[in-house]
């Protein structure tokens, strides 16, 4: 049966701060671990005044240590912006903390504007293009030592963290089928290459140390409510702030509004709509319908869920509902 996982943006809403955000991931992980999801995912974005997971690794050590069981990880570390040594440094450590809890999910993008981009990579094509090896430096990093090797990560060395590759393009697929490495598609943002990547990745797929077969994650946006309409509303917290990333004008998270008429363009709801084809927003026939479909037709091993919205207390309950969803389609498969 596929799995269900979190995708936790940490993020700071309109009239609210960065320790309620904080908190709130710290809540959000407990109520993950409760509902019977598979791994609580932190994203690493920068210089966003909505999103306060910059600091990724320390987050992650956040919601690691208010739950016992469920893995805890990213969704992802953007390699690019950091050397491989540091990562190692920084997972090994968390991964002492919490053995056998810890995922690394791993990205090239930029995660933020290029000024920050600039600002944090210096050499923004040398980090692009050096990402695919930096992988595997890191994958030495955190294997276990051999006789005369140089460069020792401490925390690190021996950890084993899995390693995951994200992405929303073709690229990404080849290079997690050449790694032999599990693939998590950025499908709650990025619908186009969805079904070209995943054919690509399984079909090209070579087994490695860590896997012997692939291992797909598709990510949705999701909202779900006690009926329709209540999703739909909370959901428009999540087209409020696509709204204003395409008009570079990034802020915190909007409270939902009962209409977007006069907050969007046509074109602009347009676009959205097309970028949001396979979000889970409504309550609970519509939300079991929807993400039946999309688990039907991607034959994803796990889901993995963002739930954009503003109210923490929403935002827990839809948690709650959308793992009573994946219950509900493990009894009927």
């Amino acid at each position: 049966m596929t799995k269900f996982s979190i995708l936790d943006l940490c993020p700071v809403v309109e009239g609210g701060t960065i320790s309620q955000a904080l908190d709130a991931t710290r809540q959000m992980a407990r109520k993950a671990e409760e509902a019977g999801y598979t791994r609580f995912w932190l994203a690493e974005h920068h210089g966003m005044a909505g999103i306060a997971s910059a600091a990724t690794s320390l987050v992650i050590s956040e919601a690691a240590r208010a739950t016992s069981t469920i893995r805890v990880g990213s969704g992802g570390i953007m390699l690019p912006n950091h050397s491989p040594l540091v990562i190692a440094e920084q997972f090994g450590t968390l991964e002492a903390l919490y053995p056998g809890r810890i995922d690394l999910g791993l990205g090239r993008a930029p995660g933020t504007d290029m000024n920050t981009a600039r600002a944090l990579r210096r050499n923004l094509d040398a980090g692009a293009q050096t990402f695919p090896n930096d992988i595997v430096e890191l994958q030495q990093l955190m294997d276990d030592p051999v006789e005369g090797q140089r460069l020792l990560a401490n925390p690190g060395a021996g950890a084993k963290v899995p390693i995951y590759i994200l992405g929303s393009s073709t690229y990404s697929a080849h290079l997690a089928a050449m790694l032999g490495l599990p693939y998590a598609f950025a499908s709650h943002f990025a619908p186009d290459m969805l079904f070209e990547a995943l054919h690509i990745y399984r079909t090209n797929f070579k087994p490695s140390a860590q896997l012997e077969k692939p291992y797909v994650i598709v990510g949705v946006m999701g909202a779900m409510a006690d009926s329709d309409d209540e999703a739909d509303y909370l959901f428009t917290s999540a087209l409020q702030s696509f709204v204003a990333l395409r008009r570079n004008a990034r802020g915190k998270t909007p409270r939902p509004v009962e209409s977007m008429d006069g907050i969007w363009t046509e074109m602009e709801k347009m676009s959205i709509e097309h970028t949001f084809q396979f979000a889970v927003v409504g309550g609970p026939e519509k939300a079991r319908a929807k993400m039946a479909g999309f688990v039907a037709d991607t034959k994803a091993d796990e889901v993995i869920i963002s739930v954009p919205v503003h109210s923490v207390e929403a935002r827990l309950k839809a948690v709650g509902m959308f793992g009573a969803l994946r219950g509900e389609l493990k009894e009927a498969a």
